[in-house]
């Protein structure tokens, strides 16, 4: 099974993230919560669901991952400047490993500049900064352009779900 790994920071879009964890972590996948600092308890933008950070983007080893999920809302914009975030969302590209972002989560795809040439579509407010960095904005439900999985808001959860389970599995 994969080792997949969830980035966060407070804000997220709740369902974004516990939607695809749900699914995921009952396809028998090990899932591990990522973010800036270990411990910290991260929460949705809507309260309604929480998760603490188990390992920090610091101390985390793309090698022993097969992918990211980065779910939307404001904490993409906290991840992106993190340095170490940025660098674990490279290493992953770089290893054709699954990357996967949802709303809002392709921002940090931007700031790894791993965009070029790509296909994908995101929150409709961030498609200029997809198109500026090198990609190619679509707006579809889900877009699967080589190992980058992109859906653009909650509405296209089971999309997006569906596009990581058959990569992962």
């Amino acid at each position: 099974m994969a080792r997949v790994a969830f980035l966060i920071a407070n804000g997220y879009e709740d369902s974004e993230m516990k939607n695809p964890f749900e699914a995921i972590k009952e396809s028998g996948h090990e899932t591990v919560f990522i973010g800036i600092k270990k411990g910290d308890v991260c929460k949705g933008k809507k309260n309604t669901v929480s998760y603490e950070i188990e390992l920090a983007a610091a101390n985390s080893d793309a090698k022993e991952f097969d992918a990211v999920v980065i779910p939307g809302g404001s904490a993409p914009e906290e991840l992106r400047v993190n340095e170490d975030v940025v660098k674990f969302v490279k290493d992953l590209n770089n290893r054709s490993k699954l990357v996967a972002g949802i709303c809002h989560g392709p921002q940090v795809m931007v700031s790894a500049d791993i965009l070029n040439d790509k296909e994908l579509t995101c929150f409709i407010g961030i498609r200029d900064d997809i198109k500026n960095s090198g990609g190619n904005y679509r707006d579809e439900e889900v877009v699967v352009s080589q190992n980058i999985i992109t859906s653009r808001t909650p509405k296209d959860e089971p999309a997006f779900i569906r596009e990581i389970l058959a990569k992962l599995n």
